[in-house]
This record gives C-alpha cells, sequence and structure tokens, in this order.
C-alpha cells in the first residue's frame, strides 16, 4: 500500500517573513550575498563560491554564452546547456572565457596586405574595432602595428587599399612587454591615455592585449566571478548519456562546474557520471546533481555520487509540467525544506557541508527572497533569465508588447530527449514535459539582478542579518491565509498603473 505524507505540498507564495531586530550594522553596504557551490568540510571554505546566489537554468532558451558574461559580471554563475552538438558547447564556453582575462588572446586579426575591405568585415564578424596586424595575420605573429575604426573612413576611404597604408607602426604603438603585471599594465594606459596595449614576448610576436574598457567594467562590477587566471566562471550542463564524450572537451577550455541535467536525480546513472568525473578530474571541477524532493535522495546524492551541491524541485517551474504529465513531484517550499533539514543533518553527522540550490517555483523576487531564508544557499532560474535582453532567443513583437520565446528542456522544441529518457535506446518522445511559450522582455541582466539583490539585501537588513547563512538561521516565517495573501496587495484603492484608462 502506497504511504502518504501527512503534510501538504507547499510553496513559497503560503509563507511571509517575520521581521527580526535591526541594529545599526544591518545596512545593505555591510551585507554579503557570498554563497558557496562546492562542498565544504567545517572549518574550511567551499573551493568556488558565488559572489551573487544566483544561477541560470541549463536551458536552449536561456544560458547562451552572452548570458554567461553577464551574469558571472555580476557574480553569479550560467550552466550553458548540453541539448546541443558537444564543439558547440565548447565554443560558448571558450567565448566566456576568453571574454576578459585581463591578457586577452586577440581573436580579431590581419595581415598588413589585408585590405579595408577585410578589416571591415573583420570588425563587423568580430563586434571588435582594435585589430593588430601581424606578419601571418594569426593572434602571435610577429606584431606590426595596430589598426582600429578610427583610422580610417569607411564611405570615402578606398577599400581596396591594404591596411599597411592606415595602421599605426609598431615604433609608434605603446606596447607591453610578456611578465608585466596587470596592474602595471593599466598604469601604463592610464599614463599613456590610450585604448588598448599590445603585449609583446621577447621576439616582437604578440601575447595578448589589454583593454582600458575591461578595467573600467571591472571597476563598475565589482562582484564579477573570475577563477585563478582572472577570466569569468561559467558552468556546463551534462546529461547522463554521452558525458564520457562531452566532459573531456569541455575540460580542454577549464570549465568551472557541471550540472548534471535531469529531471529526477534520484538515480545510479547519476551516481555513475558523478563518480566517473571525479575519478577522471578529481576536484578540479565543481560537480551537481538533481533533481530531488526529498531528504533520501538528497542523502543519495551527496554520500554515493559525492556530488557538490544538489538541485531540488520537481514540477515547479514555470513551463514544466512534469507534475500533470506524470504526477511526481513535490510544493517547491516543502521539497526545499525537506531537503535543507536532511543538509543540516548530514553536516551535523559528518562534518561535511553540501550545497542546496532552489531550481523552480520562483514566480518573483519575494519568492527568491523566502527561498533562501528556508535554507537555499542559491537559486536557479529559467523565465527569470528569459525575459531578459542577453538570451539568446529573438525578440519578437506580440500585440504591441516585445517578447522572447520560452521553452522548456522537456518540449519537443528543445528535442532534448536524453534529460528525459529511462536509457532503453529509444531516442524518440512519447509526450512532453514542458511547454512552449513567451515571455515579455524586460531589460539587461544588470538590471533586474541589481534589482533582486537590492531587494534581498533590505530584507536580510529586517531580519537583523548580515550573510545567506545567518539570514536562513534567523529566519522567521509564519504560513498566510488566501486573504492574507490578498490583504498583502493592493486593496480598496484606485491603481494608478492598473485600474485607470491610459491615454493614447
Amino acid at each position: 500500500m502506497a504511504r502518504i505524507l501527512d503534510e501538504v505540498s507547499r510553496t513559497f507564495s503560503e509563507y511571509l517573513l517575520i521581521p527580526g531586530l535591526t541594529t545599526g550594522e544591518h545596512q545593505p553596504r555591510n551585507v554579503s550575498t557570498s554563497a558557496p557551490l562546492g562542498r565544504f568540510k567545517s572549518g574550511e571554505t567551499s573551493r568556488l563560491s558565488l559572489n551573487t546566489p544566483f544561477v541560470t537554468s541549463s536551458m536552449q532558451s536561456v544560458s547562451g554564452s552572452d548570458m554567461a558574461i553577464a551574469l558571472a559580471r555580476l557574480g553569479g554563475l550560467s550552466f550553458i546547456f548540453c541539448s546541443q552538438p558537444i564543439e558547440q558547447q565548447k565554443q560558448m564556453i571558450h567565448r566566456v572565457k576568453t571574454h576578459k582575462a585581463g591578457f586577452v588572446a586577440s581573436d580579431s586579426n590581419l595581415r598588413p596586405d589585408n585590405t579595408l575591405r577585410d578589416a571591415i568585415a573583420l570588425k563587423k564578424y568580430t563586434g571588435h574595432s582594435t585589430m593588430p596586424v601581424t606578419d601571418d595575420g594569426s593572434k602571435n605573429g610577429k606584431f606590426l602595428g595596430i589598426i582600429t575604426d578610427k583610422d580610417f573612413w569607411e564611405f570615402e576611404d578606398d577599400l581596396n587599399a591594404p591596411v599597411s597604408d592606415f595602421m599605426t607602426e609598431r615604433d609608434n604603438v605603446v606596447y607591453g612587454e610578456f611578465g608585466i603585471t596587470l596592474h602595471e599594465a593599466n598604469v601604463l594606459l592610464q599614463n599613456q591615455k590610450k585604448e588598448c596595449l599590445p603585449i609583446l614576448d621577447n621576439d616582437g610576436r604578440l601575447h595578448s592585449l589589454v583593454f582600458k574598457k575591461d578595467y573600467v567594467d571591472h571597476m563598475n562590477n565589482p562582484a564579477e566571478l573570475l577563477d585563478n587566471k582572472k577570466r569569468l566562471v561559467v558552468g556546463a550542463g551534462i546529461n547522463t548519456h554521452d558525458y564520457k564524450e562531452r566532459v573531456p572537451v569541455l575540460m580542454e577550455e577549464e570549465v568551472d562546474a557541471f550540472c548534471i541535467d535531469s529531471s529526477d536525480g534520484y538515480s545510479e546513472y547519476q551516481k555513475e557520471a558523478a563518480l566517473w568525473i571525479r575519478q577522471q578530474y578529481g576536484d578540479t571541477v565543481v560537480i551537481g546533481g538533481g533533481n530531488v524532493v526529498n531528504g533520501d535522495a538528497f542523502r543519495y546524492l551527496a554520500e554515493q555520487a559525492k556530488v557538490d551541491f544538489v538541485k531540488v524541485g520537481i514540477g515547479g517551474g514555470s513551463i514544466c509540467i512534469t507534475r500533470e504529465q506524470k504526477g511526481i513531484g513535490r510544493g517547491q517550499a516543502s521539497a526545499l525544506m525537506a531537503v535543507t533539514a536532511e543538509r543540516d543533518r548530514y553536516f551535523k553527522e559528518t562534518g561535511i557541508y553540501i550545497p542546496v540550490c532552489s531550481d523552480g517555483g520562483l514566480a518573483n523576487d519575494t519568492q527568491i527572497i523566502i527561498a533562501l531564508a528556508m535554507g537555499a544557499d542559491f537559486v536557479m532560474m529559467g523565465r527569470y533569465f528569459a525575459m531578459t535582453n542577453e538570451s539568446p532567443t529573438p525578440r519578437v513583437s506580440i500585440g504591441g508588447r516585445i517578447y522572447k520565446p520560452y521553452w522548456g528542456e522537456g518540449s519537443n522544441r528543445a528535442r532534448n530527449w536524453q534529460r528525459y529518457s529511462l536509457g532503453e535506446g529509444d531516442n524518440s518522445f512519447k509526450f512532453e514535459e514542458g511547454v512552449d511559450a513567451y515571455v515579455p522582455v524586460v531589460g539587461s541582466v544588470k538590471d533586474v539582478v541589481d534589482v533582486t539583490v537590492t531587494k534581498l539585501k533590505s530584507t536580510m537588513c529586517n531580519i537583523g542579518s548580515l550573510t545567506l547563512s545567518e539570514f536562513a538561521e534567523k529566519a522567521v516565517l509564519t504560513r498566510i491565509s488566501e486573504q492574507s495573501f490578498v490583504e498583502g496587495g493592493t486593496s480598496n484603492v484606485v491603481s494608478l498603473d492598473k485600474d485607470l484608462p491610459r491615454e493614447v
């Protein structure tokens, strides 16, 4: 006979936080939103941590390289989707890793005999207006000079003329020698009032470039998440079918974290995949598993699969219909509280802390805050990021408003059979576990994350906490009634935004 749990399956919208004592030190500028991504022992720290506790879902309509770059600059992490050819996923990771590294390998290079037309075509292809000129047109060729779009007039100059007629020759270029520190390079840029500093080796070959704009970007994004080589941190989604082929290729790009992408992670398939990666690469990469909804599943992935973090949530995503189609899942709040309770028991027993990620069921900023208060170390989101400018889908106009398509990895559109296959060798879809939809465009990733983080820090101060772990420890939650939920919104007034007709 089936066993029935006594508790009701609950969602984030059924809870509110009770304020705690706010003291003089509880100000947003003193709050840290750092969160561990990898497992660690008591008294130690995680080998990889987020500066902002947000990661993207490993989805075609969410996690491209533009998204990964934008979110890493804000302190979060993207998991590049795996429902694509291995080489294509590798190229996305490569683009993130080479986007900003202080010392940037040049990917826009010309030979002196290339024409201005070639230079214009290269600029349009790469988006870079600064192009080194080397003897063979390679990124490490003999440096001869540099040309930018300020050196010629596209509609006035002869486009068939060689770039050697327009470039600034090496003797007139300020450059740094290989071995110079990034700080020294930036000082040289400042003193010489230059935008770009080529770095040359002892043989006069181009090694890399240092840009003023990268320094400015860094100062404007102090929370950006960087590896030990000062490159942006990026993750990759993987499945339990081709990981032996996919993982080694992605490791060539020094990817920082893997997330095993599955609607139900309580399986031997995940254990086998995680242990194989650990055997091959040790602790050089963080490995996440899931998704799960109860303590037994958490314990299995923590003890048997040795994963670094565990994702919680089945069927709670805005375009996920797993519960409707298969009858499995759990209210996200109930699932999260069950798993975090088991995480804390496991930590008390073993002294090993396994971070928990809440994935799905987050309809607004308030629910993100509630999830973190309930003990999630960080949250994974799809729709939240799909609505931004940086998501990889095209804009469409519907009824005068701008939208972007958004679809689930279990939809026919994604064709991600590997995420849902039971390993029986049949690669066809029998039914869908995700839908195809549209979401309104709301702005840039920076715009939406800045607002959410501001709200989060303000709430943490209301609770009397300065860190996320302290926030979860001090949080006191109360369940709310239907009328309490209604009371929390506007009532008995005319809303200028919603109720009055707009002027045309």
